[in-house]
């Protein structure tokens, strides 16, 4: 059954923070997101760096949004952060941060204590994806701050009323949080050093996703000969972790894409596997559109 979006005429994005691609209906309960491919990288936080540009890109998604353009077609809307992981990330507590990293003391609310903070990888990230620091010096928390005000709660805020709107109109949600990986584990990582699969599915061991839905699409990617593992090493990020509530019929499985299905991963170019997944991708999105409120219920 297809429904008209409402949310559409509600959300006012910005220029600065995030687009919505929209179908001219919903076929289903579904919400895609790509958190982490942005590209628009203020001339300042380059300036700031002691990383060059090409460097700063090792943490994009690249391509993701790319990818999964074609979602409007079947009836699923896509929200993609325009600004880069690099500079502050949605896929985080909004305030997830390193002290080490500022210059002033950060205030009693700051969780500074994460394993993504530890790793250096909080919403305000110190290393890049190689484990290079990016900053030549410490920052204030009113420039962070500003970076989560400005970017972080305004894709936050159009994710929860698409999620909302879905809700609405089926008594649920299902998240697709879209990302890409090395592909070889990093310095910081649990798998350093190591090859990794093709698709990693992440589902905080079973708490954020129902074993249904899980199967859905792990089955789906098995059935093309991919190489697909469960949660090791990522499990999901806060998106994952926040809007996932299985007994509430809302779920949010974070897809992770092997860059080397589809990139050069030096150069951050596509290459000519590019075409061959984001084919595979609009089969997903096929797929995704015959989930229904039944399969919401199910656990």
């Amino acid at each position: 059954m297809q429904k008209t979006s409402a949310v559409r005429d509600t959300i006012l994005n910005s220029k600065e923070s995030h687009d919505v691609l929209f179908p001219a209906s919903l076929k289903a309960p579904v919400i895609l997101a790509s958190p982490h491919s942005g590209t628009d990288y203020p001339k300042d936080f380059v300036r700031s760096s002691r990383l060059d540009y090409l460097s700063l890109r090792r943490s994009e998604d690249c391509f993701i949004d790319q990818i999964f353009s074609n979602a409007p077609k079947y009836g699923l809307p896509l929200l993609c952060a325009r600004f880069p992981r690099a500079y502050v990330d949605p896929n985080r507590e909004p305030f997830e941060l390193d002290p080490s990293m500022f210059e002033d003391q950060l205030p009693d609310y700051v969780n500074t204590q994460s394993s993504r903070v530890l790793a250096g990888v909080g919403t305000i990230a110190k290393i890049v994806a190689n484990g290079e620091n990016i900053y030549r010096e410490k920052l204030t928390f009113a420039e962070a701050a500003n970076r989560i005000t400005e970017h972080y709660r305004p894709y936050h805020k159009t994710l929860s009323k698409l999620l909302s709107e879905a809700k609405e109109l089926y008594g649920g949600y299902f998240l697709i949080d879209c990302h890409s990986m090395p592909s070889v584990g990093g310095p910081e990582d649990p798998d350093a050093g190591r090859l990794r699969a093709d698709i990693i599915l992440g589902d905080c061991f079973g708490s954020s996703c129902s074993e249904h839905l899980m199967f859905t699409v792990h089955n789906f990617f098995t059935q093309l000969n991919y190489k697909v593992e469960r949660n090791r090493p990522f499990a999901g990020g806060f998106s994952t972790q926040h809007y996932g509530k299985p007994n509430l019929g809302c779920h949010a499985l974070q897809i992770e894409i092997n860059r080397g299905l589809y990139m050069d991963e030096a150069s951050i170019k596509p290459r000519p596997g590019m075409i061959k997944l984001k084919t595979d991708i609009n089969k997903l999105m096929t797929m995704l559109t015959k989930i229904r409120s039944a399969d919401l219920r199910c656990t």
